[in-house]
């Protein structure tokens, strides 16, 4: 598979899995509740930003992006967050998952599970 190939799959399935538009993943992550999910680097008490935090923040810098202008650090990013979305998704809890921090964490890295 050449380089063009790889970047157009990476980019396709980003694009898919990400499903929140920036403006309302820029507004979910001022929310307590996407600031209260995630792993913190230095653990809880180390505070600071979660990691599905700082990526949603990368995310929204992607999707504004031209993809002529995406670098292979961007798209390492990009295969990072489709394959979270994917194995979070197969973690789904039953019942009704809105008011959940599977949810919320889902959210943060771009993907609301309650959007079609």
């Amino acid at each position: 598979m050449s380089r063009g190939d790889e970047g157009r799959d990476t980019y396709r399935e980003f694009t898919e899995a990400v499903n929140m538009k920036p403006v309302e993943l820029s507004k979910w992550l001022e929310t307590d509740e996407s600031k209260q999910v995630g792993w913190h680097k230095g653990g809880r008490s180390g505070g600071g930003e979660s990691v599905g935090h700082e990526s949603g923040r990368k995310i929204i810098n992607l999707l504004r992006r031209k993809r002529a202008e995406l670098s292979e650090g961007d798209y390492r990013h990009m295969r990072k967050v489709v394959g979270y979305v994917r194995r979070h998704m197969a973690q789904r809890p039953s019942g009704d998952v809105r008011d959940t921090k599977w949810r919320w964490s889902l959210m943060n890295w771009g993907h609301d599970p309650l959007k079609r």
